[in-house]
């Protein structure tokens, strides 16, 4: 606990914020090796996914962990709960953004659906010529 009032259990804090600082450096290795896969010209491809799916378990994660935080913090804030409910809400804005990214996931899925039905269908125009 804080030595100075008792308030606050530092532990957990600091469990919490190590867990959080995981999840950030796995959504930036992912997200690196996205841009670097679009460099390359590979990112339509089954690869991509895994990074994709990386980035959608370190946003969730990190909503998490921010709930984790909302908890420690809610006996505290008895006198005005209203920062809790604030703090909730940026844990469901997370989430929204773990849920934009699922979508922009599906929207991947299906360019790499249809580039690789480009791709059979380049190879059956060029059996014709």
């Amino acid at each position: 606990s804080d030595p100075e009032d008792g308030s606050l259990p530092l532990t957990p804090l600091r469990v919490i914020t190590i867990l959080g600082m995981a999840s950030v450096q796995v959504a930036l290795v992912c997200v690196w090796r996205l841009v670097t896969m679009v460099r390359r010209g590979t990112v339509f491809s089954h690869a991509a996914f895994r990074y994709v799916d990386g980035v959608i378990g370190a946003i969730v994660a990190a909503a998490l962990v921010w709930f984790a935080v909302t908890v420690i913090n809610a006996p505290g804030q008895r006198d005005d709960p209203g920062v809790t409910v604030i703090m909730a809400g940026v844990g469901v804005a997370i989430l929204g953004v773990a849920l934009i990214v699922l979508l922009l996931r599906m929207l991947l899925a299906q360019a790499v659906a249809r580039d690789s039905e480009a791709a059979q269908m380049q190879a059956e125009l060029d059996e014709v010529i």
